[in-house]
């Protein structure tokens, strides 16, 4: 059964973890004990996410009692313009960026997260099921129109998206063009650094800016963008630019997609344990705190 017109991504999910997320300054001082050996640190590759292939991400089980209160962290397998149109950029950083996340936030929140994570396509009637959801690497994204449509009718209904891992003026170029097929009428603003989201449970001192592991060894002390991917500069021939955090927001200035550009948070997740000075400068101090504030600023308002 398809969702009908005043469908809303599952509020119960939402009402029962709002605000028992924090665990305040507790949880940024004890902010992980410290780089795992697991994950994409171990350089093992998982083809899909599940116990028997965590590559060191520990499991844990939920309570049956809890089973309708789970946060599930959502990938888009959306359509591209690569691995016979199937878009193979939506697999970038899986699912090991999905499971370190996932633990994460079981770890230093009060929330009830899935240790699975989830992958789903864009007209799938379970998209309903789910308030957050996750787009990575969008340089072959290209919606179809019913994709487009669907993706409409969720984030209007109250779902939020969260876009990461593009760099660029071309990569943006290419993914707003995306976005204008789901939203004709409205224009991404950038956020200032005052924005709530930028502190909703971390305080953050700058906008993240965050690069793979491998360009942030090459790019020590280069100067101000030094965690910049130095892969565009060679590609498109565009010099070091500073994080940006887009917004688009419906009629009551809610916001329903957050673009991080020019930064790459899930890096930071699925490459802690490459490490300790990665883990230390990126993961622990950005990836995740920020992360946790967009999941966090999402799931309240």
């Amino acid at each position: 059964m398809k969702p009908y017109k005043d469908s809303r991504p599952n509020q119960i999910v939402i009402m029962t973890i709002l605000l028992g997320c924090l665990m305040s300054s507790q949880c940024s001082a004890q902010l992980l004990s410290g780089p795992r050996s697991g994950g994409r640190g171990s350089e093992r590759l998982i083809t899909e996410p599940g116990p028997a292939s965590r590559a060191g991400v520990p499991d844990w089980d939920i309570d049956n009692d809890f089973t309708d209160d789970i946060f599930t962290f959502v990938r888009i397998m959306y359509s591209g313009r690569g691995w016979g149109g199937r878009g193979g950029s939506w697999r970038t950083d899986f699912p090991n960026a999905d499971l370190n996340f996932s633990y994460r936030l079981e770890q230093l929140t009060s929330m009830i997260v899935d240790p699975q994570g989830g992958t789903i396509d864009l007209l799938d009637d379970k998209l309903y099921d789910y308030p957050f959801i996750f787009i990575i690497d969008p340089r072959t994204l290209s919606f179809k129109d019913n994709e487009a449509k669907a993706l409409r009718r969720y984030l209007l209904n109250g779902g939020f998206l969260m876009v990461d891992d593009f760099w660029g003026t071309t990569m943006k170029r290419d993914f707003l063009s995306e976005m204008e097929k789901v939203f004709p009428n409205k224009k991404p603003i950038s956020l200032e650094l005052s924005h709530p989201i930028f502190n909703a449970v971390f305080p953050m001192k700058i906008k993240p800016q965050v690069p793979s592991e491998d360009s942030a060894e090459r790019n020590k002390g280069r100067g101000v963008y030094e965690t910049y991917e130095d892969e565009i500069i060679n590609r498109y021939g565009e010099g070091p630019a500073p994080a940006d955090y887009l917004a688009i927001l419906d009629d009551n200035e809610r916001i329903m997609v957050l673009i991080c550009h020019n930064t790459d948070l899930s890096d930071g997740w699925e490459e802690e344990g490459k490490s300790q000075w990665f883990f230390s400068r990126f993961s622990e101090s950005l990836s995740y705190p920020m992360g946790i504030n967009i999941v966090y600023y999402a799931l309240t308002h």
